[in-house]
């Protein structure tokens, strides 16, 4: 691990043992998939408390962790310092057409640290940004305008929206289940450059880093890629004559 890391686990495995020895939750900033991974292995090392991981809607792909002590376990309500700021243009008729790029330019642009922002996710010509409790106000006051728009920043209602995740399915055969077939299939490339992701350590499965290349997925395995998007391994329907597999993929939009 690199040190940026260590200090990370060395700051969770702290906030673990804050809320065993002295029984009240600890939160965590938002932490992406690399961060969630590292936090999943070294779990073992921690002190024996409960473990809650939320990003303010439940897919989520950056998320905060919270510590709460055993004694909670029967009666734990989720409550997270989330709050999601609802991004509008002012003029909808002149507005640009903003990426997910544009939105977190403009954010850190205002000299916001990325730990304090979730996801970020757009819908139609709106943006909406889930962050920490000490972000919410700042950037309903300071962002003003994303590149060439000019936008109006609200907080939603209880800090939460309803998001509906959208899928396209994906259907064709494999010649196995493994990770580097399957991925083949779904990014439409060929599986020895996307065999080069899977050691690159850019693959996730069910947020754990997967650097073998002949991992077997399981149904409901959610898979994400760094720079290409992530989709649900559905199913195995039935095999062809010629031993190939025929699957199903749920892929994000």
């Amino acid at each position: 691990m690199t040190k940026e890391e260590e200090l990370l686990c060395k700051r969770l495995k702290d906030m673990a043992y804050q809320t065993y020895n002295k029984g009240f939750r600890t939160y965590s900033d938002f932490l992406n998939l690399n961060e969630i991974s590292l936090l999943l292995t070294r779990k073992k090392e921690m002190p024996d408390v409960e473990m809650d991981l939320y990003g303010g809607y439940e897919d989520a792909e950056r998320k905060m962790v919270c510590f709460y002590h055993d004694t909670e376990r029967e009666s734990y309500e989720r409550t997270f310092p989330i709050y999601c700021v609802k991004i509008s243009p002012r003029s909808e008729k002149f507005c640009d057409d903003l990426s997910h790029r544009d939105y977190l330019g403009a954010l850190l642009n205002l000299g916001i640290e990325r730990y304090t922002i979730g996801d970020i996710i757009i819908k139609d010509k709106y943006g909406y940004v889930f962050c920490n409790e000490t972000m919410n106000s700042y950037i309903i006051q300071n962002l003003t305008r994303i590149k060439h728009t000019d936008v109006r920043c609200t907080q939603e209602d209880d800090g939460l929206i309803n998001i509906t995740p959208q899928f396209k399915e994906i259907r064709g055969t494999v010649a196995s289940i493994r990770l580097d077939a399957i991925l083949s299939l779904a990014f439409n490339g060929s599986r020895s450059s996307l065999s080069s992701l899977i050691t690159a350590g850019k693959v996730f499965i069910n947020s754990r880093l997967v650097e073998s290349v002949s991992h077997n997925l399981k149904e409901g395995d959610v898979v994400s890629v760094r720079g290409y998007g992530k989709f649900i391994y559905q199913e195995q329907q039935n095999q062809t004559k010629k031993g190939r597999y025929f699957v199903v993929l749920k892929k994000y939009c």
